[in-house]
């Protein structure tokens, strides 16, 4: 299977899952982003986007101002259109596309699920992280019959990025 979806409950390790198989995988030709919570005294305030080409932007904050929100935080719109949305759009040479994740806030984009769709329908391999549950399309790409789904445990985590990449790097080597 070349689409390969982590999911779990919040904090258990999916994205340092991605991103120690990604190690893994040598010179992958990759493109895509992931999300980390941005912290104030110890506290979450928010999430920042980083992309493999290195740009960054905002997913979320208790302080941005929009009227779109999940929980406490303001979803940023104008970002996940800008920074995620080309890094997850398929094109030639890439072999893998990360997607990190595919959320709540995220799906306020129409933008990016159809990017989404699109990186799933491209020939190159996808790993990313998907929300327990949630919105109508995540429910529906949770179904989807070209993914597997893995829960991340912490019983599985530290063995997953080498099975991982295994897998990966299986279906690469049939192209």
């Amino acid at each position: 299977m070349k689409n390969i979806f982590l999911t779990g409950r919040p904090g258990c390790g999916k994205t340092t899952v991605i991103k120690k198989t990604i190690a893994q995988l040598g010179k992958v030709k990759l493109k895509g982003f992931y999300t980390a919570e941005m912290r104030s005294g110890g506290i979450r305030v928010g999430f920042q986007i980083t992309t493999f080409n290195g740009k960054q932007g905002l997913l979320a904050h208790e302080n941005h101002p929009s009227k779109i929100k999940v929980g406490k935080y303001g979803v940023c719109l104008k970002d996940i259109d800008a920074v995620i949305v080309p890094s997850i759009r398929p094109d030639r040479p890439t072999s893998l596309i990360i997607m990190d994740e595919i959320g709540k806030m995220e799906c306020y984009s129409e933008e990016f699920k159809n990017a989404a769709v699109q990186a799933m329908e491209y020939d190159a391999a996808v790993l990313g992280t998907i929300a327990i549950g949630g919105t109508p399309f995540i429910e529906s790409f949770r179904r989807r019959p070209d993914i597997k789904i893995i829960e991340v445990t912490r019983d599985n985590r530290d063995h997953l990025p080498q099975q991982i990449a295994e897998i990966i790097l299986k279906e690469l080597g049939k192209k």
